[in-house]
This record gives C-alpha cells, sequence and structure tokens, in this order.
C-alpha cells in the first residue's frame, strides 16, 4: 500500500483516470489518503477523512510513507480558518489554500503558514456561522470550497471545521445520526435530507431557525423549509421533497 498528501490547493478527484471524467470531489491542501491503485498517470485514492474513493493526476500529490501517514492521521485535525490564505514553500513561493485545508502536513511539506487556525470541536450553536460563511458561493457538483460547492461538499465542510466527521454524498450521510420526526423536533445545525421521485436521497441542508434551510443550490442559499420540503421564493415553488431529518450532534 502506498500513501499520499494533497500538497496542491483544489485538486479534482475523478470517478476515472482520465481529464475528461466526471468530478465527484475535491482532494484539498493537507488531505490524506491511501493510494489503492496506480497506474502511469493517474492513481485511484481513498481518502483518509471519510474513505472517499476517486482517479487522481499523479503530478498533484506528493507521497509519504506508511508512518507518516499513520503519525498524521492520529493528530487532532487542524484546520485554515479563512476564505483564502497562503502557505510559503523553502524558495518563499506563496501558495493559496482555501477555507478547511488541513495544516497537519506542514512540517512534512516544508511549508510555513501565519494564518488562523481551527481545531477542535464547537458547539452545536457554531454550525450556523461557519455555514454562513459559504453565502454565494457557485454551486460546482463534486465541490468543496467556497469557490465552488456542492450540497454534501457544503455540509461535510461545515461540520468539519466544527470538529465533525461526515461522510461525503448526501445518501451517506444520511445514514448517520439520529433520525427525527417532525420539523418542530429539529434545532439549528441539523441536517434536512431530500429525495428524488424515485425515492434516492439526492440533496442536503443545514436547518436554521424559523423554519429556514441554508443549502447549496445554483449557489450556496437560505430558503423557507416546511413538511413538503424547501420552497424557493424566488422561483416562487418547491425545488426539493423532504426526506428526513437527522441529529448529529
Amino acid at each position: 500500500m502506498q500513501y499520499g498528501i494533497c500538497n496542491l490547493s483544489i485538486v479534482p478527484l475523478r470517478i476515472e483516470p482520465s481529464d475528461a471524467s466526471e468530478l465527484v470531489s475535491q482532494v484539498i491542501y493537507g488531505d490524506l489518503f491511501k493510494v489503492i491503485e496506480q497506474r502511469k498517470n493517474w492513481s485511484k485514492i481513498r481518502i483518509a477523512f471519510d474513505t472517499y474513493e476517486g482517479w487522481i493526476d499523479n503530478k498533484q500529490y506528493i507521497e509519504i510513507s506508511e508512518d507518516q501517514y499513520q503519525t498524521l492521521e492520529k493528530q487532532p485535525l487542524q484546520l485554515s480558518g479563512d476564505l483564502v490564505e497562503f502557505i510559503q514553500d523553502t524558495n518563499d513561493q506563496l501558495h493559496p489554500i482555501v477555507f478547511g485545508s488541513t495544516l497537519n502536513g506542514l512540517p512534512l511539506l516544508n511549508h510555513d503558514y501565519d494564518g488562523s487556525i481551527i481545531s477542535g470541536k464547537k458547539p452545536k450553536s457554531h454550525i450556523l456561522q461557519t455555514a454562513f460563511t459559504y453565502l454565494n458561493a457557485p454551486y460546482l457538483w463534486g465541490g468543496k470550497t467556497p469557490f465552488g460547492i456542492d450540497c454534501s461538499g457544503f455540509t461535510q465542510m461545515v461540520y468539519k471545521l466544527n470538529g465533525y466527521k461526515l461522510l461525503r454524498d448526501a445518501s451517506q450521510q444520511a445514514t448517520q445520526g439520529e433520525a427525527l420526526s417532525f420539523i418542530e423536533e429539529s434545532e439549528p445545525g441539523d441536517l434536512a435530507f431530500f429525495d428524488n421521485s424515485e425515492g434516492a436521497i439526492t440533496h442536503v441542508g443545514i436547518i436554521m431557525e424559523d423554519n429556514y434551510v441554508i443549502h447549496a443550490h445554483g449557489k450556496v442559499r437560505i430558503d423557507r423549509l416546511d413538511h413538503s420540503g424547501i420552497y424557493n421564493v424566488d422561483r416562487k415553488t418547491h425545488t426539493h421533497k423532504l426526506r428526513v431529518i437527522k441529529k448529529i450532534i
């Protein structure tokens, strides 16, 4: 088994080993992973944080030893706390990194960082404060950053920045936590899941006070939430059908 760390700001994770293949997620600076298959130009990886798998360009990561991987994986996460920051390499060159980048590998990568750092578990009340930081970020299938994010990437990163682990996709996240029977039982910071006409869970958002939800749909936005689902005031219609509410924290 080989191991790697992402040394660039945002790297595409694809469903097949091709630049033209579908973007399924993103690997962000400092992310650790196992290399489960390696080809000439591409590697299939399994990300340590959520065990998500996909293909990454071999030019866009650095191989590390098993000992280095295990050491870093055991450490409490330290994450960058600004929308955009910079790390500095040994040649004094600056490299941009985005909100929620993992900083534990800085010594291994010989990088310096002097920006704000987030670590440890935060109270549930802090979830929405973090979520608001992503407001108006454009929707991007597979995205995980303020410059493009999908619905489950949004919820995963918000929870990660507050010290909690969510899986990557909405259908996976729906398997976590405790199901609530009614909206009235929910609290700000709980997750609302929505299904399609076939009954498959395809969307997730974070519940706010007074029957509102913040979610990524076109952009990270705030909409009304009722027993039927999400009501989009701009389009004057329900855009998502409510399936279940989950309490994670």
